[in-house]
């Protein structure tokens, strides 16, 4: 048996696997944002440990049998998280997330030293880690003093699991410390944020054994063997294992609290100023490319709210069948955006709005206005030398079959939805749990699912959905001009 845990932003999820990769079973455990000034995002590391002793003591509780004849287990997380322990490795301050935008300033001011993009093959967002280091350095010069490691949320866990300082290489490209083409460590970079190689992690691949579960947490879990952690993933990475989607052209857009186009690549691939990710991939040899937008289905939450509806009614009041773009436009910016604007200041907007624009009408508005950031990003992959024929969709967002059509006929793509199943970032983590414990062949383990449907583009509306589009782009820089930085 091998055990899966994806670390993500609302909750953390445990998925047991099999031999053959069935999933037996899977428990999750909620978790919460802080927001204590505009722009924040932080979490207590102690609440993973705790939603972790949850989630996986709800399997122990319904399966401890299969639990017990558990050999590996695999990471995920929300990658970007500055974790910071003093030397002797206590948390020093909440962990600032992935979409806290705080060090926008500290990331521009990085982002003006050249070295940066060379070797890291990316522009340094403000949802990084180093700018938050610096940051950090800037406003709480005492807590930086004292920082003996600097840990992404998903080794962090593996820190409580295991006692070791280890991280891998896809999560690890999200610092702006890595270098992206050597898969390890920038010296220079460290130094330039004035940190050093002993305050980072070993690194391993994503596949390789990343240390052992401490024997007491083995026990009260019921694990009766040795049981290799592996290097696991950031949650992007994951969830390509766990979709398969491994091999050069593979594609899939995951529609979560995020929105995400993912290209795997055999070769590092950079274009920094398109806004794509370069990363590396979890498992050796491999890297990937994607475009990142911050507000995906949290758009549909967030007007959800507003509206006093719930996500799935709204989605449900508009129907299955595909309309041409409205004279409403929405732009998806609810905490900025990554790809291709790189602009933590730019905030969203309703366009077009008239007597006769309902709630229907709003609600597809929100949909293409995330189908639409994610052609934008298309067309910065698209730059950066990646080609796409198809791509698979992962997501809550996925099960609403009006948001696909309009994301497939955005994007001029067929979306293949896999059968049913759950593919994502626990199942991806689970699988890199076998490979550490059992050396197999990633390609061989990380295979694609079956496929239950595929969404075709819809060229009746193929000329609209292109003119909404152009009219899309052309409001970010009008927006922009009286954004408030």
């Amino acid at each position: 048996m091998y055990l899966g845990l994806d670390l993500g932003t609302s909750s953390l999820k445990a998925m047991l696997i099999d031999d053959g990769q069935t999933v037996i079973a899977s428990a999750d455990a909620a978790l919460s944002v802080a927001r204590p000034h505009h722009g924040w995002s932080e979490q207590n590391p102690a609440d993973w440990i705790d939603a972790c002793r949850i989630a996986v003591g709800r399997l122990a509780e319904r399966h401890p049998g299969e639990l017990a004849a558990v050999r590996g287990i695999g990471l995920s997380g929300h990658m970007h998280g500055a974790t910071i322990l003093d030397k002797e490795g206590a948390v020093l301050r909440p962990c600032i997330l992935w979409n806290d935008t705080r060090s926008h300033v500290e990331a521009a001011q990085l982002d003006d030293d050249p070295r940066f993009r060379a070797i890291t093959g990316n522009i340094v967002f403000p949802g990084f880690t180093a700018p938050k280091l610096v940051w950090v350095k800037k406003n709480e010069p005492e807590i930086f003093g004292k920082v003996g490691k600097v840990l992404l949320p998903k080794d962090y866990l593996r820190y409580w699991l295991t006692g070791e300082y280890i991280s891998e290489m896809s999560d690890s490209a999200g610092t702006s410390w890595l270098d992206t083409a050597k898969r390890d460590w920038s010296d220079e970079l460290l130094a330039a944020t004035d940190l050093s190689r002993s305050q980072m992690p070993a690194l391993v691949e994503g596949s390789e054994v990343g240390g052992t579960l401490k024997s007491a947490l083995a026990a009260e879990w019921g694990m009766t063997g040795p049981v290799v952690v592996a290097g696991g993933a950031g949650d992007n990475a994951a969830s390509a294992c766990g979709m398969g989607t491994v091999a050069d052209g593979a594609a899939f857009v995951s529609l979560g609290t995020s929105g995400v186009l993912f290209a795997a690549n055999d070769r590092y691939r950079p274009k920094p100023e398109s806004a794509v990710h370069a990363f590396c991939h979890a498992l050796p040899g491999t890297w990937h490319q994607m475009g990142v937008i911050l507000s995906a289905t949290d758009t549909l939450n967030w007007y959800a709210k507003i509206t006093d509806k719930s996500p799935a009614e709204l989605s449900t009041e508009v129907g299955d069948t595909l309309q041409a773009p409205g004279d409403v436009t929405f732009l998806p910016y609810l905490s900025g955006e990554r790809t291709p604007h790189n602009d933590a200041a730019i905030r969203g907007a309703f366009i077009g709005l008239a007597h006769e624009s309902d709630r229907p009408a709003m609600t597809r508005a929100v949909m293409e206005g995330v189908a639409f950031a994610l052609r934008d990003n298309l067309e910065a992959l698209r730059s950066a030398g990646t080609e796409l024929s198809r791509i698979t969709a992962i997501g809550g967002g996925s099960r609403s079959r009006y948001w696909l059509k309009a994301v497939a006929t955005a994007l001029d793509l067929p979306i293949d939805i896999p059968a049913d199943g759950d593919f994502g970032a626990a199942f991806g983590a689970a699988r890199l749990g076998m490979l550490a414990a059992t050396g197999g062949d990633p390609l061989a383990v990380c295979t694609p699912p079956k496929t239950a449907e595929t969404v075709e583009p819809e060229t009746a509306h193929k000329a609209a959905f292109e003119e909404a589009y152009q009219r899309y782009r052309a409001l970010y820089p009008a927006i922009r001009a009286v954004t408030k930085a």
